[in-house]
């Protein structure tokens, strides 16, 4: 998805200023900085960044909207995305795993993905090992990059439906 495509969909609507500007920031270095490949990076993750943190904000405002988190986890310092969309943590969070809620409202394919994007973009790039340095490539960055957007925008699209779905249904 490229600048002017993705600044057309809805989403860049929904997108705080601080996610935005990440987001720019991030096509800038991507496409403006790094693209020619004038200096031959051994570890493209950095390219990811501004992406990860802009989807792990968009998903707190995403939750928040449609009541899956409150204003106050909202703004914690300590919420936890990736504890509470983790599968395998449901049954200890119970009702308090994003993962289930996300299957309740809009199916296990969506859980599944976000839960999936999340441990890409952030989980499999942000660690360090000594012995296993999973260095990035340019071309995995820009498939990593490519994911985290366009799942923000099926999340955004399935989980904003669902709410609009859900007042409708309160009126009838």
């Amino acid at each position: 998805m490229d600048r002017a495509e993705l600044q057309k969909k809805p989403i860049w609507r929904y997108f705080s200023q601080t996610q935005k500007d990440l987001i720019e920031e991030g096509l800038y270095l991507k496409d403006d900085i790094v693209r020619d490949h004038a200096f031959q990076f051994k570890d493209y993750s950095f390219l990811i960044f501004p992406f990860a943190k802009a989807f792990e904000g968009f998903l707190k405002q995403l939750f928040k909207d449609v009541k899956f988190i409150s204003h106050l986890d909202y703004i914690s310092d300590h919420l936890r995305l990736g504890k509470l969309l983790s599968p395998h943590l449901v049954a200890k969070l119970g009702d308090r795993s994003l993962y289930l809620k996300i299957i309740n409202a809009s199916g296990e394919p969506l859980a599944h993905r976000i839960w999936q994007t999340w441990k890409l973009g952030r989980n499999e790039v942000f660690h360090y090992f000594p012995h296993n340095l999973r260095a990035v490539t340019f071309s995995d960055a820009e498939k990593t990059i490519t994911e985290l957007l366009s799942t923000m925008d099926e999340s955004y699209d399935q989980l904003r439906t669902m709410k609009v779905r859900q007042r409708l249904l309160e009126y009838n």
